[in-house]
């Protein structure tokens, strides 16, 4: 078949769409291609858990969002299915994953360094501003 008699098949305003979406077909298929070479048992010994759940959750996703598009194509409104509540659920537990990896990544305080620094940014009299009567210095006391 030419692709003269494919462009009769549609109205010639969605070509461009059509183009874009083979496209991202052909991406998404090159994507699982590559997932599917690998043994998942052998992916999740190679990554930490905060990882694995990432992996987890996005082929859900991605899984998910397929099947949205598979509804779309039948005339069925993904978002009267349950599908659309799947997604959500998902979506939240990405978000938990973010949190956790946030929480990671946020620096933490260093109780000693922070008092060294404001203790060496406070002023101290210079030889010149002290009074000219020196007085001793307190002892400290001995326990």
């Amino acid at each position: 078949m030419s692709e003269d008699d494919n462009m009769e098949d549609y109205p010639t305003e969605i070509h461009d769409y059509l183009a874009a979406f083979e496209k991202s077909l052909v991406s998404v298929d090159e994507m699982l291609q590559t997932m599917m070479s690998v043994s998942r048992i052998e992916l999740f010994r190679k990554l930490e858990p905060l990882e694995q759940a990432k992996l987890d959750l996005v082929s859900a996703y991605a899984l998910n969002s397929m099947f949205w598009m598979y509804l779309a194509t039948q005339g069925i409104n993904p978002k009267e299915h349950p599908v659309k509540r799947e997604l959500e659920r998902i979506r939240t537990y990405m978000n938990k994953v973010k949190e956790i990896e946030d929480k990671k990544k946020a620096s933490k305080l260093d109780k000693g360094a922070a008092s060294r620094f404001v203790r060496n940014a406070l002023w101290e009299p210079t030889p010149e501003n002290e009074p000219t009567s020196k007085t001793p210095a307190k002892a400290k006391k001995r326990k």
